[in-house]
């Protein structure tokens, strides 16, 4: 079924070279999740990883945002650390928050890091992409996704995802060599399972670095930099936009511009056009209004997104949040964003 006469495929790619375009394509981080009651009648019955897992679970929650708020793209619903399970780190997802068993402390836990053939081991994910683009059609485009290296990195070392990476900056700065191995070894794996969703059907893929802005530029260059151009080399092949998301964007902006993404995709903290001087104009932007501005009265949502367009023209700009929707945010809320997002560019030129 068809689920929108829009192209907005070809808005989106377009948007991502450079080109003109009628107006700013808009999706949402995380927009598959807890804030949409169609997606807790789902949860309801089935655990997270098993959503992560059967593919028409997956491609069930990653459409419903499309259907729901009318977003202009759709990102397959998975989640980051589906490659350190793969790389043979147990994986569970209780309540609290996702645990990696046998966290990688010393350099025998490196080494015993392994390969996977992703077209076997995590075909769900390609699976879930292939009926996504099934459903949705050759207009929509369909995003894949995995963790930049040095934010996997992290989990894997401090085994849960709560917040504290004190452990792996501190490994960072003891035995950076043996990090580098590490990162070097996700971005192998990286690269690889990327190309098996492209090679399902996703048209653009983006990386998320939640924790590069705990880094130094000096530490930033030396260890994360090179490992994210190792992927998104390895992908340049296949054609398709490489979206870079950073938190902490700010002070990493032209390192970021150096990693092959045609995209960069900065947090609230980042000044869209202070991010259009220092990328250059030949860089796409994403973003970047601040989440909890949806938890706001509507006109403040649509003011949010008319000014991050202002900022940076509509030429180049893909509009997102600089984060995560937040799980209370109201529906009719995002909605607004998404509708605020779409009708910018025509209202500033009546």
């Amino acid at each position: 079924m068809m689920l929108s006469a829009e192209n907005t495929k070809e808005l989106f790619l377009r948007a991502c070279r450079c080109e003109l375009t009628e107006r700013v394509p808009v999706w949402i981080m995380r927009q598959a999740g807890r804030y949409l009651p169609e997606y807790q009648a789902v949860r309801a019955h089935h655990t997270f990883l098993e959503i992560c897992k059967t593919p028409e679970l997956a491609a069930e929650v990653s459409i419903q945002p499309h259907r729901v708020l009318g977003v202009d793209a759709i990102i397959v619903f998975s989640d980051i650390l589906i490659v350190a399970e793969a790389m043979g780190m147990p994986l569970e997802v209780p309540d609290s928050g996702p645990v990696l068993g046998n966290p990688v402390r010393d350099a025998a836990a490196v080494r015993a890091l392994r390969d996977f053939d992703p077209e076997r081991e995590t075909r769900f994910l390609g699976d879930a992409i292939r009926t996504i683009c099934k459903e949705a059609g050759p207009s929509v485009p369909v995003i894949g996704f995995a963790a930049a290296p040095w934010t996997l990195a992290c989990y894997m070392i401090e085994g849960r995802t709560r917040g504290d990476i004190s452990r792996a900056k501190q490994m960072l700065r003891d035995e950076p060599g043996l990090v580098r191995d590490l990162l070097a070894r996700i971005a192998h794996a990286t690269t690889a399972y990327l190309q098996m969703q492209i090679a399902a059907g996703a048209s653009v893929v983006q990386l998320f670095d939640t924790w590069a802005g705990e880094l130094t530029q000096t530490e930033y260059d030396s260890a994360e930099l090179p490992a994210i151009q190792q992927i998104l080399q390895g992908l340049s092949g296949a054609r398709v936009p490489k979206i870079l998301y950073t938190k902490g964007s700010a002070r990493h902006l032209e390192s970021m511009a150096k990693s092959g993404a045609e995209v960069l995709s900065v947090d609230w903290n980042t000044d869209l056009s202070e991010a259009r001087r220092r990328a250059g104009p030949r860089i796409a932007l994403q973003g970047n209004v601040d989440p909890s501005k949806l938890l706001g009265p509507a006109e403040e949502i649509r003011r949010a997104a008319r000014e991050a367009i202002e900022k940076t023209g509509g030429t180049g700009h893909i509009l997102n949040l600089g984060h995560g929707i937040l799980p209370a945010t109201p529906v009719e809320s995002a909605r607004a964003f998404v509708e605020a997002g779409k009708n910018a560019m025509a209202a500033a030129r009546r």
